[in-house]
């Protein structure tokens, strides 16, 4: 898996450091498309300041980063697809059917990077639940119109019984039996507070089916 899983950072040539890590992703396809989150690259960059978002490959202090020629968004499910110039090792996506509970689950990625540097991480656990995805909000100022349609017509995701951390956001998630990817982690149940994720984390983390991550491939 480990030369499929890349990270994602925002590159900077007068900052320090130039590069900012924020998240994980890993390729499919024909190996020059990267799969990630939306909420890891959806933020708007300061073209002034000569921000880009960039893919980096390898590990420790071999590495080599690919610049961003395209991208697809599809935000209501929190994806996104890079599309870089050179061909990485893709890997193989499952089918779309949803897997049952009590699957043995494993993801990798770059947890925490900017602390313990490009070394990708591997972490396991089961599935849970496959459980309704809902944003929740403190009150009605919080409610915009993709939330409200989100509570409306909530889609399935999976619940885990593993830890992810910040950084893991974009890691394949892949089924144990098969070394397939069968989804893309894509957030944490916070238990106290977001401050409180590393010393005190839940345990439960989420990732978005791969039938989603298909969808949006087929995409124009």
């Amino acid at each position: 898996m480990k030369p499929s899983v890349v990270a994602i950072a925002i590159h900077n040539p007068t900052a320090s450091p130039r590069v900012n890590f924020i998240g994980t992703g890993f390729v499919v396809g024909n190996g020059k498309q990267v799969v990630t989150n939306y909420h890891v690259i959806g933020r708007t960059l300061d073209e002034s300041r000569r921000e880009e978002y960039v893919v980096i490959s390898g590990s420790a202090r071999d590495i080599t980063m690919h610049r961003m020629v395209s991208r697809r968004n599809a935000p209501q499910y929190d994806l996104a697809i890079m599309e870089i110039e050179q061909a990485l090792p893709a890997l193989k996506l499952a089918s779309d059917a949803l897997q049952p509970e009590g699957s043995r689950i494993a993801f990798t990625g770059f947890p925490i990077s900017s602390v313990l540097g490009i070394y990708p991480a591997t972490h396991q656990g089961i599935i849970s639940a496959v459980t309704p995805v809902a944003i929740p909000a403190d009150n009605s100022r919080d409610l915009h119109i993709q939330a409200l349609r989100q509570l409306r017509e909530p889609y399935l995701v999976y619940q885990l019984d593993a830890t992810a951390y910040p950084g893991n956001s974009g890691s394949p998630l892949i089924h144990q039996d098969t070394g397939e990817v069968i989804g893309v982690i894509n957030m944490v149940h916070v238990k106290s507070t977001r401050e409180a994720v590393l010393s005190d984390p839940s345990g439960i983390s989420y990732a978005i089916p791969v039938q989603y991550v298909r969808q949006l491939l087929q995409q124009p």
